[in-house]
């Protein structure tokens, strides 16, 4: 009992825990949650949806908490004694898993309750986790044979080894590369924010001079300003050669062994791909759909990115007689062609983007929309002395949530952006229990002379990892299981991209948008050229992300047994979507985090169906105004609070009174008038 981890807690008492406690903690939290099951299993009584299917959601509290602080610890702030755990633990926690899936007389007793629906009288959330439970079990595995049963238990071992294995090798293929400049000659076209950043980075580490890393507040600013074109693409090739350098560190045989294991998996299931697998519980049904929806938005997106790369082509031609664009190009002209075209770059509006302020904004935008207020707490244990904590009420004072946040890049915490949970918000025994929701960001630090000042990109992120923070607090559901961003994967990014239109709003930007010296509001001028710059490069933007999602159906949507070379499938792959030249160091897939060791396998693509939900859904604000209460309310309760009680287009039709139209996208993105 002396392991923190095993004592009842509320909040999680990060500062009490160590590493060590982190295996026997999970060890005994699989141990309770399998006497669980078996007291389910073993209840002489017949089946019942209270005994068995609401039973089994309740099941495993402990595990999921320890798992969480864990698995949450181990992107955020890692170390080599965390990594040794994750291997030691994803094998035991993937075997129990399998270990429920594969449990026949538990799968007995669920289709004994499900056979028996019609006769239940199951309100529209009980019907619905009496599905979910009886597909799960079905689609993992419950009525294979025996010798099956095992294979699948083997697969699901290797791959929660090797998605492991591929998260650390990016780690530490970005923790590795550091550029030194000692020329200050080579800073040319550098903020002097960036400079700053790149001088203080440098001291950190005890060096002289500038340090440029992978991190995207050090690599953004220099592969968008750097005056040093041989520079950028020595950058440009660390960054987009991340695990594909035939060392230790390579992860291109972990691709194709993830790719062929999970087709191994959907065969040995019934399926025809791993993306027929995961798509059947998706709005998209299906990997067709998925090809069809990419393709027509594909369609209509090329002539306008083939357009603006002829245009960028011009232009950097013309200024500094480049033949042949290329990648590590891309981000800089582009800059130089925005400041041009409307006269605005990120150093204009940074000084009104101040950290603190844009908390301040996504607070306030939260508080008129849904009535929630936000207090700063000392009093909450955190892993790391920057994660800053809130206490989240409603306008009646009552408790919300608990809301974590942790902003800044450090070597132990993965790239990228995310949200999390620490604890599901349920109701059970007469109480609904409320969560514990944090997002994760890696946003440009402050500097001995200046705050943290965010880039309009940067904002932008912030308020998209809230939108998720938003889906997780406002949760109000029964079930554990079907709770707060437990919903089909191609919707839960609605929440959190619809949000984003408020950065763009003058509505909006007035609240939070101040000079972080004078403190004046945001000019006028500046707000119209955010919305007219929005649709800048906006077709070589949705066709660069259509790249990503077809590069995901590629690798799940057929055998990839006859895939050989990771870098040649890529460049096939690619070729319906590349606008620049190959260039032959670089590979996407090696890196490709979002699919080899996140969530997102054949499920890329929901971020462009999501963006039709979300460009659909803002229109409806917009038509009725942005903090439109009654819109507002409509949206949280159909959508924010409803999890996935319900199918998803049932609950999105509820708030809009429609289905969405594409249309609403296009238009935003201004590829049709």
């Amino acid at each position: 009992m002396n392991n923190p981890l095993l004592q009842s807690f509320d909040a999680v008492p990060f500062s009490k825990i160590e590493s060590a406690h982190f295996l026997p903690a999970i060890k005994n939290g699989i141990s309770a949650a399998k006497e669980q099951v078996n007291a389910i299993v073993s209840n002489p009584e017949s089946p019942t949806f209270t005994n068995t299917i609401e039973a089994l959601d309740y099941c495993g509290e402990l595990l999921d908490r320890v798992t969480s602080v864990f698995f949450n610890l181990n992107s955020a702030e890692t170390n080599e004694e965390i990594q040794k755990i994750a291997q030691e633990a994803s094998p035991l926690l993937s075997e129990f898993s399998n270990d429920i899936a594969l449990n026949l007389d538990l799968f007995k007793k669920i289709e004994a309750v499900y056979h028996q629906r019609e006769e239940l009288d199951l309100h529209p959330e009980q019907s619905t986790l009496l599905k979910k439970r009886y597909k799960s079990f079905s689609r993992n595995g419950a009525n294979l044979p025996e010798d099956k049963k095992e294979k699948l238990r083997a697969i699901d071992k290797e791959l929660s080894t090797l998605g492991l294995m591929f998260g650390e090798n990016v780690l530490a293929e970005t923790n590795k590369f550091e550029m030194l400049l000692t020329d200050v000659s080579d800073l040319a076209g550098l903020p002097e924010g960036a400079k700053e950043a790149a001088k203080a980075m440098a001291k950190a580490k005890s060096k002289e001079g500038w340090l440029i890393t992978l991190d995207y507040p050090s690599y953004i600013p220099f592969m968008t300003y750097a005056d040093n074109r041989e520079l950028r693409k020595k950058l440009a090739l660390a960054f987009g050669s991340k695990g594909f350098h035939s060392d230790d560190l390579d992860n291109q045989d972990i691709v194709l062994k993830i790719a062929n294991l999970r087709y191994q998996r959907a065969l040995l299931l019934g399926y025809a791909s791993h993306a027929d697998y995961v798509l059947e519980e998706r709005m998209a049904e299906t990997p067709e759909k998925v090809f069809s929806f990419l393709n027509e938005i594909l369609e209509k997106a090329k002539p306008a990115a083939e357009r603006e790369f002829k245009q960028l082509e011009a232009f950097a031609k013309e200024l500094d007689g480049i033949d042949e664009l290329q990648k590590w190009d891309g981000a800089y002209y582009s800059e130089k062609l925005k400041q041009k075209l409307f006269d605005l770059d990120d150093e204009k509006l940074k000084p009104y983007f101040k950290l603190e302020n844009v908390i301040d904004g996504v607070f306030t935008v939260a508080s008129k929309l849904f009535g929630l207020q936000f207090k700063e707490t000392n009093e909450v244990d955190t892993y790391h002395e920057e994660v800053k904590t809130y206490n989240v009420t409603d306008p009646d004072g009552n408790f919300i949530a608990l809301f974590y946040a942790d902003f800044h890049p450090r070597p132990g915490k993965r790239n990228g952006a995310w949200m999390t949970s620490y604890k599901s918000q349920m109701k059970k025994e007469g109480k609904n229990i409320r969560p514990h929701v944090s997002i994760v960001c890696n946003f440009t630090k402050p500097t001995p002379s200046k705050p943290s000042l965010l880039t309009f990109n940067e904002v932008t992120t912030l308020f998209h990892e809230f939108g998720h923070a938003l889906h997780g607090m406002l949760a109000d559901t029964t079930y554990p299981g079907l709770s707060g961003t437990s919903v089909y994967w191609d919707f839960v990014e609605l929440p959190s991209q619809v949000l984003e239109n408020w950065c763009y709003e003058k509505e909006a930007l007035e609240l939070f948008a101040r000079h972080y010296e004078t403190g004046e509001v945001i000019p006028m001028e500046l707000v119209t050229k955010i919305k007219e710059s929005a649709t800048f490069m906006e077709g070589m933007a949705t066709l660069r992300q259509l790249s990503f999602g077809l590069l995901d159906m590629s690798w799940h949507a057929k055998d990839p047994g006859n895939i050989k070379n990771v870098k040649e499938h890529e460049k096939e792959t690619f070729a319906a979507t590349s606008l620049y030249p190959n260039v032959e160091e670089n590979c996407m897939s090696t890196s490709f985090s979002h699919i080899f060791q996140g969530g997102y396998s054949a499920g890329y693509y929901s971020y462009k169906w999501a963006e039709v939900l979300d460009a659909d859904a803002f229109e409806y604000f917009k038509e009725n105004g942005i903090f439109n209460t009654t819109v507002a309310s409509k949206f949280k309760e159909n959508v924010l609070s409803k999890g996935g009680t319900e199918n998803p287009m049932t609950l999105y039709k509820r708030f809009r009174g429609q289905e969405p139209k594409p249309e609403a996208l296009l238009k935003r993105a201004g590829l049709i008038k």
